[in-house]
C-alpha cells in the first residue's frame, strides 16, 4: 500500500490555488516565440488568486503540474526575478520577469510571458 504523503502549507496553498484555476477557461497559446507583456488593467475574478497575504499566482498554458508564484516579498520589492516553475511536472521551466512587469502585477495588471523551452516545449505563464 502507497503511503500517504503529508503537505506543508506552500504545498497545499500551491494545490488548492491549482484546483481553483482548472475549473476557469484559460486560453491556451502555442509553444515557442518570444514574450508578451500588456500593462492593460485585468478584471478582478477570483481566478487570479492571492495565495497568502499578497503572492500571486500564474495560470500556466497547456499545464502538466508546473506551478508559478510571486511571494508578495518579491512583489513588494519591486526588481526584476526570476521564476522556477516545476511544481509537480518532474521537470522544470523558468519565468524571467523584468522589474516593470513585478510592478504591474503588483498594480493588478495582466503579464503574460512565455517559459524557457525545456524537453522541447514551453508554456505561456499569466499573472493577473
Amino acid at each position: 500500500m502507497k503511503e500517504a504523503k503529508m503537505l506543508d502549507r506552500r504545498e497545499f496553498t500551491l494545490a488548492a490555488a491549482m484546483a481553483v484555476l482548472s475549473g476557469v477557461a484559460i486560453t491556451v497559446s502555442g509553444c515557442g516565440g518570444g514574450s508578451s507583456y500588456s500593462a492593460s488593467p485585468a478584471a478582478p475574478t477570483s481566478s487570479t488568486p492571492a495565495a497568502s497575504g499578497g503572492d500571486k499566482t500564474g495560470s500556466i498554458s497547456a499545464n502538466h503540474g508546473h506551478s508559478a508564484m510571486i511571494t508578495s516579498a518579491q512583489l513588494s520589492a519591486g526588481g526584476g526575478i526570476t521564476l522556477g516553475i516545476e511544481g509537480s511536472a518532474g521537470h522544470n521551466h523558468t519565468v524571467t520577469l523584468a522589474a516593470s512587469e513585478i510592478s504591474a502585477i503588483a498594480g493588478n495588471q495582466r503579464v503574460s510571458k512565455e517559459s524557457s523551452s525545456e524537453p522541447g516545449h514551453s508554456h505561456t505563464v499569466t499573472f493577473n
